[in-house]
């Protein structure tokens, strides 16, 4: 079984589990967020084609869209980061102040 550095939860939430990992966040043709232990952001680098290329520079790919993950695009987005706060990513306001806010200041 391969161990992956997230959990999914309900409907629309990610639980970046591994400080060493950053996670990559791919949702259709929108942009890729990227998930570190510093925090959260848009992505502007390459996207590893293969899994093993991520593994090398300690990244995971993860499609919101694939079978493993949610099996569908979403419009809304939680993300709980290891700097113990909460996420939400809208795609509805993509270039807009409020595409990425701080959800919940410390969810745990």
């Amino acid at each position: 079984m391969i161990e992956k550095n997230f959990i999914t939860s309900g409907r629309n939430t990610i639980i970046h589990k591994n400080r060493k990992f950053d996670l990559l966040i791919i949702n259709g043709g929108h942009p890729v967020i990227i998930i570190s232990n510093r925090g959260i952001g848009v992505y502007t680098g390459e996207v590893p084609r293969k899994r093993s290329e991520a593994k090398k520079v300690y990244q995971e790919v993860i499609d919101i869209g694939s079978v493993e993950c949610f099996g569908e695009e979403k419009t809304l987005l939680f993300i709980q980061a290891l700097d113990n706060k909460e996420y939400k990513i809208d795609y509805s306001k993509i270039n807009t102040p409020a595409f990425i806010k701080i959800h919940q200041e410390s969810y745990i």
